[in-house]
């Protein structure tokens, strides 16, 4: 922990570590949840079944004392069954609007790719805009709205994939792997008795989450930093291998994101590491490649690779000594 860390940080490693607890041998990848919910974004689970995604949210929402709701996404979801309906009153004879379970402050979308395009551009409303406009009203939602998508990249039969401008809407895209087997014994060990997520308890309230994002957002950027930031998204457009690059809100993600991990490195300014180190869960999944470039055995994750050797790191410029 760093010296002396304000009370931010403090909560923010308190709720790492209570993550943690649950989800062993994968520190990175909670890092990098906890960095799209303190950058004030979404995140996008991919990976096969039994890995960990559904107890990733839940861990999150009861380590923040949060709402959790969670949608089990199938072909006959229908937008109004995440978003809400107007039910008639008789005895008013008026309508009265049902929230659905997008009202929450964490939301896991469970197998988002099973839901057909009609229910997942409900959900993007919801991503983007933060409301939910039903029979000409709008209704707001929470102000720390998260959600947590999952999709499984084997099972391809019955699903519609996520269309590029709602994957642009994730900021950050995780893969939680198997766990090593010292990791799974450990896994078998703590559930003994029980799943350790039933004991969890919250170490945060939604206020404190408000402070830690309100405190990302002090971290100081160098301008040679926006513009290092600028020129790694303009190079995946100009890379030989893609036929859509990143987006301007991409770079607003690797930008946030790498604010969010220098917070949470206990430093009030972004290194060329920061940027670096996000870069991957930012951009590979904003990437479309050319056919041939697949065939070829080129990835999303190789081209990133490629641009971050490629473009050139800037030189911070040396702080000024303390005053003697």
């Amino acid at each position: 922990m760093p010296h002396d860390p304000s009370p931010a940080l403090r909560t923010a490693l308190t709720i790492e570590a209570n993550v943690r607890q649950v989800l062993r041998g994968k520190d990175d990848r909670v890092r990098q949840a906890l960095l799209a919910l303190f950058a004030g974004g979404h995140l996008l689970i991919e990976d096969v079944p039994g890995t960990g995604k559904t107890i990733l949210a839940r861990a999150l929402a009861r380590s923040l004392d949060a709402t959790f709701r969670r949608i089990q996404c199938t072909q006959d979801l229908l937008p109004s069954d995440m978003t809400g309906v107007s039910v008639f009153d008789p005895q008013k004879l008026t309508f009265t609007f049902r929230q659905g379970p997008v009202f929450t402050d964490i939301l896991l979308a469970d197998e988002v790719n099973r839901a057909t395009p009609r229910a997942q551009s409900a959900l993007l409303e919801c991503m983007e805009e933060r409301q939910v406009t039903a029979d000409g009203e709008t209704y707001p939602l929470s102000s720390l709205f998260f959600v947590v998508a999952t999709q499984n990249p084997v099972e391809l039969e019955g699903t519609f994939p996520l269309p590029e401008a709602q994957l642009d809407r994730f900021a950050l895209q995780v893969s939680l792997g198997y766990p090593a087997v010292d990791d799974l014994v450990a896994i078998l060990d703590a559930q003994h008795q029980r799943h350790p997520i039933e004991t969890l308890e919250p170490v945060a309230s939604r206020d404190d989450l408000a402070s830690i994002q309100a405190a990302v957002t002090q971290v100081r950027v160098d301008p040679s930093l926006s513009r290092y930031v600028g020129q790694l998204v303009e190079a995946t457009r100009d890379a030989d291998e893609v036929v859509l690059g990143a987006s301007p809100r991409a770079a607003i993600w690797l930008y946030r994101s790498a604010r969010a991990l220098a917070f949470m490195e206990g430093r009030e300014f972004v290194l060329p590491d920061d940027i670096q180190a996000v870069a991957h869960a930012v951009l590979d999944h904003r990437l479309i490649l050319e056919p041939r470039a697949r065939l070829a055995g080129a990835s999303a994750h190789s081209v990133v690779e490629q641009v971050l050797r490629r473009v050139a790191v800037p030189l911070l410029p040396t702080p000024d000594p303390p005053p003697e």
